[in-house]
């Protein structure tokens, strides 16, 4: 009778443990129009579940990938729409250590990742941006309208300024290539 109860125990803890779990990610803790994505995200573990599951679990979010770029062995960038704007992350391995709203971007304004030169001298970061290409059609390098570094020891992006900066159209990462 004691074993029989044990293992009914047993049986009955691992149910709890797993409904109390499953289905816990990052986004569980967002609600659209109540609270700061950033600030809800930031510190979470983020589940290593297929894509259309998370998207699926949270269509209240509106969740949708926007892709990823490694940028280390453990940091890497993770486009999200949430609740109608885009959100880039910062994952150290599975914990989000930083997020930036990512400003609309388009073949005008097209979003890049990757090394640029600030006043012709290549940065050492990995630097995120919004490009401007009305201004100079066809050249090699466009200047950035908005712009962030990543600091891989911190894990956080920081703002970057803008005078001087410009990057190669070859990171560019906004589906229609910003041609």
């Amino acid at each position: 009778m004691l074993r029989a109860l044990t293992v009914i125990l047993s049986f009955a803890s691992l149910f709890f443990f797993h409904s109390a779990f499953a289905g816990s990610d990052g986004f569980s803790a967002i609600r659209c129009g109540a609270d700061d994505v950033a600030k809800a995200l930031i510190g979470k573990k983020m589940s290593n579940e297929r894509i259309v599951v998370l998207e699926k679990r949270h269509e209240d979010l509106g969740l949708k990938d926007l892709g990823a770029s490694e940028i280390s062995d453990r940091l890497s960038c993770i486009s999200w729409l949430i609740c109608g704007s885009e959100f880039m992350l910062l994952q150290d391995n599975s914990t989000v250590r930083d997020v930036i709203k990512v400003p609309t971007h388009s073949k005008k304004s097209p979003q890049f990742i990757g090394t640029c030169e600030i006043n012709g001298k290549e940065t050492k970061a990995i630097v995120v941006a919004i490009l401007d290409t009305e201004t100079e059609s066809g050249a090699p390098t466009l200047p950035a309208k908005v712009a962030w570094k990543i600091d891989e020891k911190k894990a956080k992006f920081v703002s970057l300024p803008t005078e001087g900066l410009r990057c190669p159209r070859s990171g560019i990462i906004t589906l229609d290539d910003g041609l």
